[in-house]
C-alpha cells in the first residue's frame, strides 16, 4: 500500500485511523491506492496487535442448545447486549467446548468474561486469574477483589413459601432444579442454596421443615417440569407445587392440565424468574420477579470497568418481589 502510494507506513496507518494527521489530498491519494490493489484494513488483527479485541465473552455452564431453550438467558444477555451496544463492544458466547468450560476459554479472543453460574473455587475462575484476563461473576457467591451480580434469591423464595403457606397450603411439593453430581460432595450452591435456604426459613416459621415436604430434583427444562409434575401427582397428590424456577412452572401446569386438574382449583403452582411468558400463561403465573436484563447490563457495565482499569471490586446484590397472579389460591376446602 505505501509503495503503491508512494508514502510511509505511517502515513497508510494515519490514513484510515488519524485522517486528520493528513493532508486531505495525500490521505485521497492513500485511499485510492487502497481501491486499485483491493486493501481493507484487518480490524481483527489490528485489536489483536493492540491487545484488544473490543469484545466481552459470556462464558456459559451449557452448550448453546440447552441455554437457547431457556428464555431466561434471552433476558440476561438482552441486558448485556444493551451495554455492549452503547460502549461499542461485541459479544461472543463461549459455550463448554468437548464439555469443558475451562478448555473454551484460551480459544475465546475477548477482552473479559461474564461467567455465569459458577462458584469462585471452580477451575475455570482460577485459570482467568492465572490468566490476568478481567472477569465479572454472576449468581455465584460474594469474593473478595472480584466483581460479582447476585439476586437475592433467599428472599425471594422465602416470600413465596409464606404465600403458600398463608393459603393454607401443607400438601407441598418443592419441584427445584438438579444441583448435579456435586451436591454429595459440597451441598447445594449458589442461587440454589439461597432459594434451599429461603424455603426452609418460611416453613421453620410455620413449624415445618423440609423433612415435610415433597422434593424433586430435575434439569431445568420445562419437559422435565411437565414429568416431574405428573410423577408428583401419582405419588403424593400435592395441593401446592413451588417450583424454583418459572421453566419448571410451566412444565408443571402443562402437565396438570394433561390429567385434567384445575390450576389453581386444584393445585397451586408457584413459579420464580418471573420471565415475561408468566403473566400470558393461563392461568397466570404467581411468581419470584428477579431483574434479569438489569442483571446482565450491571454486569456488563462492572466487566467494561474492570477492562478499563476503573473496577473498584463492587458486589452487587440485586431485590426481587413477589409477583401475585391467578395460578395460586387457598387449599382446596375438600383438603382441609
Amino acid at each position: 500500500m505505501a509503495k503503491v502510494a508512494g508514502v510511509s507506513r505511517s502515513a497508510v496507518s494515519f490514513a484510515f485511523n488519524s485522517p486528520e494527521r493528513l493532508s486531505q489530498s495525500t490521505r485521497e491519494r492513500i485511499l485510492a491506492a487502497a481501491k486499485e490493489i483491493g486493501y481493507s484494513p484487518n480490524t481483527l488483527a489490528r485489536m489483536l496487535q493492540a491487545g484488544q479485541t473490543q469484545s466481552l465473552g459470556v462464558l456459559l455452564p451449557q452448550n448453546l442448545a440447552k441455554i437457547m431453550e431457556n428464555p431466561y438467558y434471552a433476558r440476561f444477555l438482552t441486558g448485556v447486549g444493551q451495554v455492549c451496544d452503547e460502549q461499542g463492544y461485541t459479544l461472543l458466547l463461549t459455550p463448554p467446548l468437548r464439555d469443558s468450560m475451562l478448555k473454551a476459554i484460551p480459544y475465546a479472543a475477548v477482552d473479559g468474561f461474564i461467567v455465569c453460574g459458577l462458584e469462585h473455587d471452580r477451575g475455570e475462575v482460577a485459570d482467568l486469574q492465572r490468566r490476568g484476563i478481567p472477569f465479572v461473576l454472576v449468581d455465584s457467591s460474594p469474593w473478595a477483589d472480584v466483581p460479582s451480580v447476585d439476586v437475592d434469591d433467599q428472599s425471594g423464595a422465602r416470600e413465596v413459601t409464606r404465600h403458600i403457606l398463608e393459603l393454607g397450603h401443607r400438601r407441598i411439593a418443592l419441584l427445584s432444579i438438579d444441583p448435579g453430581p456435586e451436591r454429595a460432595e459440597r451441598g447445594y450452591r449458589g442461587p440454589l442454596a439461597r432459594r434451599m435456604d429461603g424455603v426452609a426459613e418460611a416453613l421453620a416459621e410455620a413449624g415445618l421443615t423440609l423433612a415435610d415436604i415433597t422434593l424433586a430434583e430435575v434439569p431445568c427444562t420445562r419437559a422435565e417440569g411437565f414429568r416431574a409434575a405428573k410423577a408428583l401427582m401419582a405419588e403424593k397428590a400435592p395441593t401446592a407445587v413451588i417450583a424454583l424456577s418459572d421453566i419448571l412452572a410451566f412444565g408443571a401446569i402443562d402437565a396438570l392440565h394433561d390429567l385434567g386438574l384445575s390450576v389453581p382449583g386444584d393445585v397451586t403452582v408457584t413459579g420464580f424468574d418471573d420471565l415475561p411468558e408468566s403473566a400470558w400463561l393461563r392461568p397466570r403465573l404467581t411468581s419470584v420477579r428477579q431483574a434479569i436484563a438489569a442483571k446482565g447490563r450491571t454486569a456488563a457495565d462492572f466487566l467494561i470497568s474492570a477492562i478499563r482499569g476503573e473496577d473498584q471490586h463492587p458486589h452487587q446484590l440485586l431485590g426481587t418481589s413477589l409477583i401475585v397472579r391467578d395460578s395460586s389460591a387457598r387449599v382446596p376446602s375438600q383438603v382441609i
